[in-house]
């Protein structure tokens, strides 16, 4: 049975009103997911369609699709960067001169999507070692000089992939893949996400900024990338940790950047969007939802409960708020869900105000002379494509491409189309020559077709 996008608010506001109540640990569940989503890239209220297959049966059907789309599985060459807070950040190195382009165990055991950074996990270390920074599958010196894909490349360009809200690398997958063997690249876990610790400013109270996040992404390139020409890839906030760091590091970019990439993103006025709902429906969920979020931050043990409960209902929302199409492919359906999941509640509430206070329209400048990809899907509910217009016209070179059929997870929806763009970015920076996408770089759904 499904439910108007109007009951759906009323319903949400009704759960997270009584989330903080003793022992409501189903309904605080309910809350989490809407709310958990409200903030990753979802809503409060959404019509779902209840299905008719018995729980278990379900519960089969996901662990069918975990098993059969290995997404997530790829690793590089471990490495720890160390924030100007003491947070340990974890990231992982491909290069495609033989360093860090294997497949290897989750670090701790852990599949893809699953957090290692709960409360406990403050300042221990991603990777299982003592090193604080350096570089993991670097440029070294000492090497000999070689030539790559046409160019001298001592150091070579490396590809700094920076992740969204409540997502971590792995959502990079496809373009990973596609993408090995070609450049070098490092995949980074923004802090509290991922493999990355829990933010050490965080724990001892202080709130989190895109700033911060900026400065996070500066610690990542100089551990992992030290030397060398770069290209800038950011989806939603990690676009804004792009913009971030433009910011407050104007020098790096003069000096070492090529490219930028910013997908599914945006500069500020996030405080704006209605994530789909009814204007007034939203105005309500916007005056609760920071009271809301504290208080489930503050019990996340009982949400995280009620948020498994629920399952069924996560993943409707999921579905809906991060994707635009009909026919995504189920095991890709299940992959974001995995790694939307895997977000701990209180760490959903740590990061959600950033968002408001986020305006970086004045960095942007510090791109104007680069070759610079926008790009967007046009069924986003999260951050709206209008948004990604209203950075291409700051920016009158850049090239933006909307994707009709597409929402807020626009490289895992249409995987091939991304790699495509941002190989057509690499080339125009003079990183890599022109290439085509491979089968590596498609889902299971679209190499059947």
């Amino acid at each position: 049975m499904s439910r108007s996008s109007a009951e759906g608010v009323a319903a949400a506001a009704r759960t997270a009103a009584d989330a903080a109540a003793p022992g409501n640990w189903r309904r605080a569940g309910l809350a989490g997911a809407a709310i958990g989503v409200i903030a990753a890239g979802a809503a409060a209220g959404v019509a779902v369609e209840r299905l008719t297959v018995g729980r278990g049966m379900r519960k089969k059907a996901r662990l069918a699709l975990d098993a059969a789309g290995p997404y997530g599985a790829l690793r590089g060459t471990p490495g720890t960067a160390l924030a100007d807070d003491g947070t340990e950040l974890y990231y992982e190195v491909d290069d495609p001169r033989g360093e860090g382009t294997g497949t290897v165990p989750a670090i701790g055991g852990q599949p893809s999507g699953e957090s290692r950074n709960g409360s406990s996990a403050k300042g221990s270390s991603a990777n299982g070692s003592s090193a604080k920074g350096g570089s993991a599958g670097g440029g070294g010196k000492g090497k000999p000089r070689r030539k790559l894909f046409g160019r001298t490349a001592t150091p070579p360009v490396t590809v700094v992939f920076s992740h969204g809200y409540c997502l971590n690398q792995d959502s990079w997958h496809f373009q990973r893949a596609a993408l090995r063997g070609l450049v070098r690249t490092v995949h980074w876990d923004q802090r509290s996400h991922g493999r990355s610790a829990r933010g050490s400013a965080q724990a001892d109270g202080e709130q989190i900024t895109i700033d911060q996040l900026g400065r996070d992404l500066k610690a990542v390139i100089d551990a992992a990338a030290p030397e060398g020409p770069l290209v800038l890839v950011g989806h939603s906030m990690g676009g804004m940790t792009v913009m971030a760091l433009a910011d407050q590091y104007p020098e790096l970019i003069r000096e070492r950047v090529l490219g930028v990439a910013l997908v599914g993103t945006s500069s500020g006025r996030m405080g704006e969007v209605n994530f789909g709902l009814p204007v007034a429906g939203m105005n309500a969920v916007r005056r609760v939802l920071p009271r809301v979020l504290r208080a489930l931050g503050s019990q996340a043990e009982l949400v995280e409960r009620g948020r498994r409960a629920t399952a069924d209902l996560f993943a409707g929302i999921v579905k809906r708020y991060s994707f635009g199409s009909r026919d995504v492919d189920p095991a890709v359906a299940r992959f974001a869900e995995r790694l939307i999941e895997g977000t701990p509640i209180d760490v959903v509430a740590e990061f959600y105000p950033a968002f408001q206070d986020h305006d970086k329209t004045a960095a942007l400048q510090h791109f104007a002379q680069l070759p610079v990809l926008v790009l967007a899907g046009a069924k986003d509910l999260v951050t709206p494509s209008s948004h990604s217009e209203a950075i291409a016209a700051l920016l009158p070179d850049a090239e933006l491409e909307i994707v009709p059929d597409a929402g807020h997870l626009v490289m895992l929806e249409h995987p091939e189309l991304v790699t495509g763009r941002l190989e057509d970015l690499l080339g125009r920076a003079g990183a890599v020559p022109p290439t085509t996408v491979g089968e590596h770089g498609r889902t299971a759904q679209q190499r059947g077709r």
